[in-house]
């Protein structure tokens, strides 16, 4: 099994711990808490200010259990949209959740298509680094972001945390 291999497998495990321990909530894809959560989606969803997202499609590169497509649903009208997460349990729980949106589907994956969406979303997938060395998660970041720029056909937004963040806050997996 590859270096890359092992840090989705960990990658994957550790969120698939956080949604059987926590739920389908902020802190079962690590977050904080909902305020957190929806702050972040506000600021992520910039990209497609003044954009009707009518008809338009919106790849949300690891979905969770799917909680930015309530967002969207909350603040947009009809968008299409496709989740993907590295976490099979994410997966399932994103599916039960949004069963109903004809709009919507999830999978399981790692990777997308090129022009596959009009804008790609990463929320938090640069948030966990576990006991990846450096070089390596360097590398995992810049392939993915080659990723969002190929696959997008619009624009593509993603959040990262910053060594300017409050020393008390800093965790060494993060």
């Amino acid at each position: 099994m590859s270096n890359t291999d092992l840090m989705y497998r960990a990658i994957s495990d550790y969120y698939s711990g956080k949604i059987k321990e926590h739920g389908a909530s902020a802190q079962g894809v690590d977050w904080n808490g909902p305020e957190s959560q929806r702050l972040r989606f506000k600021q992520l969803c910039r990209i497609f200010e003044g954009d009707d997202l009518s008809n338009k499609s919106v790849l949300d590169f690891g979905c969770g259990y799917g909680a930015l497509l309530s967002y969207l649903d909350e603040n947009f009208d009809e968008v299409n949209y496709r989740g993907i997460d590295i976490s099979q349990d994410m997966i399932q729980q994103a599916s039960q959740l949004h069963s109903e949106n004809v709009n919507a589907t999830f999978s399981v994956g790692t990777t997308v298509e090129p022009k596959s969406a009009d804008y790609v979303i990463g929320s938090g997938i640069f948030s966990v680094k576990l006991d990846s060395d450096q070089t390596m998660w360097s590398q995992y970041i810049e392939k993915t972001l080659d990723l969002f720029y190929e696959s997008s056909l619009k624009g593509f937004s993603f959040n990262c945390l910053t060594s300017y963040s409050d020393a008390h806050k800093m965790k060494d997996h993060l």
